[in-house]
Order: structure tokens, then sequence, then C-alpha cells
């Protein structure tokens, strides 16, 4: 009892053994297949194995329009009203907002107008993106912009301590981890999975666009077959570019786990990803990488020998190789084991830990 003779509340539960009604705002969405949509739709169903309520604010739905050069993303307009809708009838205890577009706009803004906590991630990095496409337009102005979009959050999660190290240095305060897993009863090796194409197979997986830095491996003088899976705005030029290159569109599901598990090497040439979920995919199948030693890759990987990592990309690949042809004789841990120390509900378990109290 308080000194008053009433009864005091009850303490707060901690957050693992409250209930939660998340929202999770996100302009990132199916038909789009990408690392962003993977991990929300991932998060989503790990929540509510654990017992949670989950629904999602996309463009699915609404009237939308491309985004300008990249129209596979398509922008919600004017989503405001039906947001607060949607937060009246759902009445969540938790609201996330996952992308910078126009749902995350309009769902930070309710939020702020009703005094609403909510947490928001940082999946891209959105300022090199920009100036990819827009060169006139400074990095700084972008983080500016990302500074003030994240800044009213409760938590602003981003995926490794690198990289939380290097927002703290743009200026951004409310820092959060949340990592990242993989499914290793989906993404598995397969007996016998092939691609029909000569081999070694050298694989990637993801969008087609300028910043993935597609061509730095197209242009490797490699044995074999590259082969790629996705799509994106720069796919048919880089097909018209690269002839000897087999372009496969996107691929899901168990698709997309027999094309890994048919692969030698998985290659990450993207120097721009902030982690590079494609990578624990790979791995879980039993595939080594090759990519730069850059923030993604060397988050993931580090110094395990599962990949290498490497400035020149050609030798980094015809290292993985290598592991590749010996990741049985069991002198090294193998890609699938090391896959295996990254589950997906630990993850989860980080994610509710940074929502607010």
């Amino acid at each position: 009892m308080t000194p008053d003779g009433a009864l005091a509340a009850p303490p707060a539960l901690p957050q693992m053994l409250r209930h939660e009604r998340v929202l999770i705002v996100t302009d990132a969405w199916a038909p789009q297949v990408n690392g962003v949509v993977r991990t929300l739709e991932i998060l989503g169903a790990d929540l509510e194995a654990m017992g949670h309520e989950v629904l999602y604010a996309t463009p699915e739905g609404r009237f939308t329009l491309p985004m300008p050069t990249y129209p596979e993303i398509r922008l919600a307009l004017f989503p405001r009203k039906s947001l607060e809708a949607m937060i009246d009838r759902f009445k969540p205890t938790a609201i996330h907002i996952a992308t910078e577009g126009t749902l995350g706009l309009s769902a930070r803004a309710i939020c702020i107008k009703r005094r609403i906590p909510f947490t928001t991630s940082f999946h891209t990095r959105f300022p090199e993106y920009v100036k990819a496409r827009f060169p006139f337009v400074p990095i700084s102005a972008v983080y500016a912009f990302l500074r003030w979009f994240h800044g009213p959050a409760d938590a602003m999660m981003v995926a490794t301590p690198s990289l939380l190290e290097e927002m703290r240095g743009h200026g951004f305060t409310n820092l959060r981890i949340w990592s990242r897993g993989v499914d290793v009863d989906v993404f598995r090796p397969i007996e016998g999975a092939t691609l029909p194409f000569a081999k070694p197979i050298w694989l990637y997986v993801g969008r087609i666009a300028v910043e993935k830095n597609l061509e730095a491996f197209l242009s490797l003088d490699l044995p074999g077959t590259k082969v790629v899976i996705g799509e994106g705005p720069v796919r048919a030029s880089l097909e018209r570019q690269f002839p000897d290159a087999k372009f496969l569109g996107a691929k899901t599901s168990e698709d997309l786990v027999r094309a890994y598990a048919a692969s030698d090497v998985f290659v990450f040439p993207s120097r721009t990803d902030t982690f590079g979920l494609v990578l624990l995919e790979a791995l879980a199948c039993g595939v080594p990488v090759a990519a730069f030693p850059v923030q993604g890759p060397l988050d993931v990987i580090g110094d395990a020998p599962v990949g290498v990592l490497n400035e020149n990309l050609r030798e980094a690949c015809l290292r993985a190789l290598d592991i590749a042809h010996n990741k049985d004789d069991g002198a090294n841990l193998s890609p699938r084991a090391f896959a295996m120390t990254l589950s997906w509900r630990t993850c989860t378990e980080e994610f509710l830990a940074n929502l607010p109290a």
C-alpha cells in the first residue's frame, strides 16, 4: 500500500512477459522480395508464435504510385486517415515504424500528435542510395532528414554494433541493437539440388539496383556460370551488358532455397548494405560467401572460416570456392554450422526489449 492507504500499482511486467499488440508500419512489402520485407515477415510470425498480436500497415490495398527511379516500390498516397482508423481499431501497445516512406511519415505524425511512444528501425543505407540516384543531393541533407525522422522515437533499431557506432557518429542518440537471424529449418542444404548451368555456380540474390554494385561481380573473370536471382531497375541493362550471366528473376520459398543449395559460392558485391540477410540464408544452405570487407559482411562473417572478404573480389570468389570444395572435411566450421548459431528467436527478443516500457 501507499502511505495514504491506497493500493500500490503493480510493478510493470518485464517486456518478455507482457502481451503486446504490435502495429508494424512499412512502405516495403510484397511483392517486393528483399531483406527488409523478409525481416518484417519473420518478425511478425515469430512474435505471434510467442503469443503476441501483430498487424501490418503496408501499401497493400491502398492507392499507390511507383517510387521515382524505383518502380517496384509503391508509395501509398494520403494514408493518414486510414492509419488513424487502424490504430483506433487495433489499439496497439507498441507501434514500430520500419521505413521512412509515406506510410512511415504518416505514422510518425500520428504518434507525435497523439503522444504515442513508438520505435523505428534503420534497414537501408538511405543516404548512399539517394546519392547513387541523385548525385546532386548532399548526403549531409539526407542524414539531417533521417535525424528528424528517427529523433522522436523511443528507440531507433539497427542491426549491428558497427552500424550503431556509425550512426552515433552521424548524430543519432536513441540507438538500440536489433540483430538478424535465419530460419535454418527453411534455408538448408538439399542433397541433389542442381541448376542447369556449367559449374561452378556463383550466385547473387537480391535487388538488381545500382547501389548493389552488381557490375563488380558480373565483370569478374570466373569459371563456370554467374547466376542472378532478383528483380530491379537495372536488370535489363545488365542483361544486355553481361549476356553470359543467367538472370532468373525473383524466386521465393523452396525455389529460392534450392537455388542457394545448388550453388557453389554466394557472391555479395554490395558496399552499402547495413546487414545482408541473404548472407545468412546462403550460409544456412551450406554455401560459403565471397564479399568485400565492408560493413555487413564484416558484421555477419568477420573472420569466421565460412567465407572470404577481400578487396579483390575475384580472389575472394576463388578462395571461397576452395571452402566449398573442402566444406565436408571437418577441419573448419562449416557455413551451415555457423548459421545455426544465429536464431531468429534471439533477434525477436531483442526487438521486444527495445519497445517502450
